[in-house]
């Protein structure tokens, strides 16, 4: 979780009244680990939208980190 802090940490805009954020602010949503290699949705406290997507690929011992903003949240009804 540090990769994220970290990220937030070096991209957040110097009037974010938040200030930096540690471990401990981010927490995870979803994980899935497959042999060596885990996928995971994370969030922080932050109330910015943003959630991070964190793949690790164990056969390279690199981590990825892709970020998102939600822009919506809208619920479609289907009919059967």
């Amino acid at each position: 979780m540090k990769a994220v802090a970290d990220y937030f940490n070096d991209r957040k805009e110097s009037t974010d009244k938040n200030g930096d954020i540690t471990e401990e602010n981010v927490f995870v949503v979803w994980m899935c680990k497959t042999l060596q290699n885990f996928k995971a949705l994370v969030s922080t406290t932050v109330p910015d939208g943003m959630y991070y997507e964190l793949t690790y690929n164990g056969d390279r011992a690199e981590l990825y980190l892709d970020a998102y903003k939600k822009w919506e949240n809208k619920c479609i009804k289907v009919e059967d």
